[in-house]
């Protein structure tokens, strides 16, 4: 390896490496110079790669956005292209199996945008609203559809929604002294409204009592909310609701249940408006093998008793027990239990005559 010597040049900036065994290195300008001039140029390829970085950065978000306004165009065209459909039931576990159809995007997958409405105050507000053209289509108590069908409303059950009974809880004042069904026999009973399942049913079970159901007395509580208001502020009256969305005001002491009563049919129903079956058929079809498919598959689902103790607020054992009495149906509604529930109805003097099946039921 050759040595040099490094030295200035008279006159000059620049410095010279003269050989000390051979050979010269000749440095065309100063040491800080030429650093800088590098530095120059590598901040120049530095600036110009990044731009270019930029500017693929900046095309791809473009593109990005681009898509996404395409995207939601289309889903904004595909919503306005769907059937939208108008359902009404109450907030309460049997209708769950909707709730997470409608969450998978099941309906829309069909072209069906299901516009759900949670009605607390029962099947007498649900029967309303159908008979009105304000739902299309709701879940509602057998007995009450009936009933309200025997009198006018323009509307048809489609099929069984839930095919096992509905337990009924009897429930008085936690502070009450009474404590049997047959204690209630002269006291008013808490209904939230004329025509609603907590009003037909206290007919039902003051007959299976052996009641005179003529002396029956009611007061309007409107929902679940007024009930307890009604009873905790010494109406004396006792109130009739489902066993399972009642237990946690009996376990909280709001309540006191004294007894249950059963229906003695299958307790829920799909039914429709006749103007949204003159005109659907092809969409309610499409919604039952929906709705079939999630309440076949229902109890099957992984945790869905810690899903409906969480989401409905319920003890995990009141939960399992509810399962193990409940049953959801996927036929129509038989003729002889249409018939079957007429016959009570007209013994209790609720409806005016017993009608053909095939007026209430669609086909």
């Amino acid at each position: 390896m050759g040595v040099g010597l490094l030295m200035a040049l008279p006159g000059q900036k620049d410095f010279v490496v003269l050989p000390l065994e051979g050979g010269h290195i000749l440095l065309s300008g100063s040491p800080l110079k030429h650093s800088r001039r590098e530095e120059e140029a590598q901040m120049l390829d530095f600036i110009s790669c990044n731009m270019y970085v930029l500017f693929n950065f900046i095309l791809l978000f473009l593109i990005f956005l681009k898509d996404t306004e395409r995207n939601h165009n289309f889903k904004l065209q595909r919503k306005r292209r769907m059937k939208k459909v108008k359902i009404i039931g109450v907030p309460e576990h049997f209708n769950l199996p909707w709730h997470l159809a409608m969450e998978d995007n099941a309906f829309e997958d069909r072209g069906i945008q299901l516009e759900w409405t949670d009605i607390p105050e029962g099947t007498g507000k649900l029967t309303q609203m159908l008979q009105d053209g304000e739902a299309d289509m709701g879940i509602i108590l057998t007995e009450g559809i009936i009933k309200s069908i025997s009198q006018g409303n323009p509307s048809k059950i489609v099929q069984e929604y839930v095919s096992s009974p509905l337990l009924w809880g009897i429930h008085v004042d936690a502070n009450s002294d009474r404590q049997s069904i047959s204690s209630l026999k002269d006291d008013k009973i808490a209904i939230s409204r004329m025509g609603s399942g907590s009003h037909l049913m206290a007919y039902i079970n003051a007959q299976n009592q052996g009641w005179n159901t003529e002396n029956l007395e009611f007061e309007i509580a409107n929902n679940l909310d007024g009930a307890v208001e009604n009873l905790t502020n010494g109406s004396n009256a006792y109130f009739m609701w489902e066993h399972f969305t009642t237990k946690p005001l009996v376990g909280n002491g709001t309540f006191k249940r004294v007894g249950d009563c059963p229906t003695p049919w299958p307790c829920f129903v799909i039914a429709a408006s006749d103007v949204f079956l003159k005109e659907n058929v092809g969409v309610l079809r499409h919604i039952l093998e929906v709705i079939n498919t999630y309440t076949l598959e229902f109890k099957q689902i992984p945790s869905i008793d810690r899903t409906l103790s969480n989401r409905y607020e319920q003890k995990l054992e009141d939960i399992q027990e509810w399962l193990s009495k409940t049953t959801w149906g996927q036929e129509q509604l038989s003729e002889a239990t249409v018939n079957e529930v007429q016959s009570r109805l007209f013994d209790l003097n609720l409806i005016e005559e017993v009608k053909n099946a095939s007026t209430f039921l669609w086909k």
